[in-house]
């Protein structure tokens, strides 16, 4: 009797890798399974053997996308939340396809446990803002953090989609909205 094939976890990288990039050309729907292993010089029977599906691989390139923004956030957590800001933009600009396929909806597609990075990754703003603000509660906590999440991420996005005329200089426009939330969130306005 034959041995199945192994498949490692190189051939497991690049079959992400292959995946961000089909997706970056054809989108979510309009990938195709072949072109991907065939670019990471495997099978669709490797997909499976990984993923389970091809839904499965595109789960597992959203969490690695989320595990790999997370990592970015607790390297810049010991300096606070604008570094976590800026660790968040950085992340973004360097990783635009998979910041869309973690924010564009795909992510809505997933079970919650198919993807376990995405609540991690939030994990260091969340500690931050518990050490800025140890008298608030825990729903508090939880609405700064997503207004503050949802500027952050609005700012980026707005840079990523390009809709303002060239010559914006989309850093200085980042460093207004991480100190206005500097600001804010040391001195709430009622």
């Amino acid at each position: 009797m034959a041995r199945p094939p192994v498949y490692d976890d190189a051939l497991r990288e690049r079959l992400l890798s292959e995946t961000v990039e089909a997706i970056d050309t054809h989108g979510v729907d309009g990938f195709s399974l072949r072109a991907v292993t065939s670019a990471a010089d495997t099978s669709t029977s490797a997909v499976y053997a990984l993923f389970g599906s091809r839904d499965g691989l595109v789960a597992a390139v959203i969490d690695d996308a989320f595990a790999s923004f997370g990592a970015a956030q607790l390297r810049a957590e010991a300096d606070g939340l604008t570094a976590l800001g800026r660790a968040y933009r950085d992340w973004a600009l360097a990783n635009p396809v998979r910041y869309r396929l973690m924010f564009g909806g795909a992510l809505l597609a997933c079970a919650p446990e198919d993807v376990p990075s995405s609540d991690r990754a939030i994990a260091p703003l969340v500690r931050t803002v518990t050490a800025l603000l140890p008298q608030a509660n825990e729903a508090d906590v939880r609405t700064r953090v997503l207004a503050i999440w949802a500027q952050v991420h609005g700012a980026v996005s707005l840079q990523l989609a390009g809709v303002m005329p060239d010559g914006t200089d989309w850093r200085v426009v980042f460093e207004a909205v991480v100190a206005t939330i500097a600001r804010d969130i040391t001195h709430p306005t009622p």
